[in-house]
């Protein structure tokens, strides 16, 4: 049984969501502002989010802030704003995925049923190494833990699922379109901005120097890809 958490301000929009996502596998809840839904999070084991942006009391944005500081649940934020710089600010504050209003009930379970498989690890299909080592970061796929120089790294599913693509293959450049449709699992279509902002974030978590980068490098006009002395 899957925990799934809605939250916006508009009642309609979250009878809706229940509607769509109607299914004996999960079990919703709701909230009608970003406070609620903080509250929901710290008392109740939420397996994925679906956050509006714009809310009274606390914002969208500003609940994501405060979820990170406790909790890595997958969040997908639901905008009616069309401008990218909204989507990019949430990603950049520890979203995961983003769909904008209106929205389609395929592609709200679709992106929800993505979210949650690769936070809960099914169907993962091929056999991998249980930990990845390249130069000083360690990843446990077992434990879904992280260190860099022995120092444990908090990071979101998807910020995870990228490392792990890109240490599992070290030296090989990945286009931003290729990154989303392996961790995705979707047609890539204006995915440039969204894997630069999560490509940004785990820099700043995993790098001394974010700005020259030891391991998380960009090939200009190709992608990015990570380099160090790969140990298994």
């Amino acid at each position: 049984m899957y925990h799934i958490l809605i939250c916006d301000d508009e009642k309609d929009i979250v009878n809706a969501l229940k509607i769509y996502l109607a299914c004996p596998d999960y079990q919703i809840y709701a909230a009608y502002t970003g406070k609620e839904a903080l509250e929901i999070i710290q008392s109740t084991d939420i397996h994925l989010v679906l956050m509006d942006i714009m809310m009274p009391e606390m914002d969208g944005i500003s609940a994501m802030v405060k979820i990170r500081e406790i909790s890595n649940v997958p969040v997908i934020l639901l905008t009616a704003r069309t401008e990218e710089t909204d989507k990019v600010l949430g990603l950049n504050v520890g979203a995961d995925d983003y769909i904008t209003k209106p929205f389609h009930p395929m592609e709200v379970v679709a992106r929800v049923r993505s979210q949650l498989r690769r936070y809960m690890q099914l169907g993962g299909g091929q056999q991998q190494k249980d930990v990845l080592r390249i130069g000083g970061i360690e990843l446990d796929d077992k434990t879904k833990k992280v260190t860099v120089d022995g120092e444990p790294v908090s990071l979101t599913p998807t910020e995870y699922e990228i490392i792990k693509l890109l240490m599992l293959h070290p030296g090989q450049v990945f286009s931003p379109k290729e990154i989303y449709r392996r961790i995705w699992n979707d047609t890539p279509f204006g995915t440039e901005n969204t894997i630069a902002v999560h490509i940004r974030h785990i820099r700043e978590k995993l790098e001394i120097n974010p700005a020259e980068p030891r391991y998380l490098k960009v090939v200009w006009g190709q992608g990015y890809k990570i380099e160090g002395d790969a140990r298994g």
